[in-house]
């Protein structure tokens, strides 16, 4: 372990097969795949699955999950509540909406849902909101205001894996503030070629990595737009143990935990080909690490050996192979239920435990 960080007192057990592609179904032809998920105002807990057509074409559905004595075994699909029906979510060879991450905010009495909108220019992060899980408000991508003291435009570059955190937290500079978790991709030649790699001041390592942003509480109070303006920007955490050597991105919405917040994350090993392809070449399993309960930009605690890896056929064979991608976690009967994605094809579940 890393000098100065504590163990994370979590494990997941793999449960098995969630949701897989429909027979027959054209709009999943090519994977369900890395889903968010929310209770409903039914009580009943739902997954958002991207669900990818031919030409690797997203769409968000939604589906209920069927559970049996308190385990979930199934879904059942409930159609489209998102689509690539906007000019900033699709481009020429590529359109999408797509690996979405909800986040229930009770101050808000919202679902927020993070997503990557696959346009013209690539993908970008955007917002929408719902209070039912089946009509969603878009707000637009997200922007980041400039600081200067990383002498960079976060603007300029691809990012993803973006979650809210539940509840407001006090950020390093005393304001009171909804904050968020993204990953930005230092390379500029996925938009122009050969512009290469630029990195923000103090920053040194190219590799994808988690950092955190903040959106004043105040501001979203007076509009709740205010939630795609992201402000307070600073790196989080980035690749440190042998499983996410090639880089690192959030997974569901951190949870309040006893210790803090828990963040479950996907780490990667391999060689990436071109950011924006199919890989073959890479693993993703499943980590955990624990931020601090009044200042979650401070990691107290990781896991240096994965919770969850490629095991079973289902996650070792797909359209990218060996890949456990976590995206949601729900409470059912008090027991927490994570989803995750299985090689970009289908959906599994696994049980979180505290050791």
């Amino acid at each position: 372990m890393a000098a100065g960080l504590g163990t994370v007192p979590y494990t997941l057990t793999r449960i098995g097969l969630l949701m897989e592609p429909e027979a027959g179904n054209p709009l999943e032809v090519e994977g369900v795949l890395n889903p968010a998920s929310g209770t409903g105002p039914d009580g009943e807990v739902y997954i958002l699955p991207r669900m990818v057509a031919a030409g690797n074409i997203s769409r968000i559905g939604l589906a209920r999950v069927i559970v049996e004595d308190g385990v979930p075994v199934g879904v059942e699909r409930q159609g489209v509540v998102l689509e690539p029906d906007r000019s900033w979510e699709r481009g020429v060879g590529n359109a999408g909406v797509e690996d979405p991450r909800i986040t229930w905010m009770p101050d808000l009495g919202l679902h927020v849902m993070t997503y990557v909108a696959y346009g013209p220019l690539g993908p970008r992060t955007a917002l929408a909101v719902s209070a039912d899980l089946r009509d969603w408000r878009r707000l637009g991508p997200v922007l980041f205001t400039y600081d200067d003291d990383l002498d960079i435009d976060l603007n300029l570059f691809h990012n993803k894996d973006a979650v809210f955190f539940a509840e407001p937290v006090t950020a390093p500079d005393g304001a009171r503030c909804f904050a968020v978790l993204h990953r930005p991709m230092w390379d500029l030649s996925e938009t122009k070629a050969d512009q290469g790699i630029i990195l923000p001041a103090g920053i040194d390592d190219h590799r994808n990595s988690i950092w955190i942003s903040y959106v004043p509480v105040e501001a979203v109070e007076k509009d709740l737009a205010s939630l795609t303006l992201w402000s307070r920007h600073r790196f989080l955490a980035g690749p440190m143990f042998p499983f996410e050597v090639t880089k690192i991105g959030g997974g569901p919405a951190p949870m309040r935990v006893p210790e803090g917040w828990l963040l479950l994350h996907h780490g990667v090993t391999g060689h990436i080909e071109r950011a924006f392809a199919h890989q073959q070449n890479v693993h993703y399993a499943a980590g955990a690490m624990l931020l601090d309960a009044e200042d979650p930009s401070i990691v107290i605690a990781r896991s240096p050996e994965p919770l969850l890896e490629a095991e079973t056929d289902d996650e070792r064979g797909g359209i990218v192979p060996n890949v456990v991608f976590p995206t949601a976690v729900e409470q059912i009967d008090g027991v927490r239920y994570v989803f995750y994605g299985m090689a970009d094809s289908k959906i599994g579940v696994a049980r979180l435990d505290h050791t």
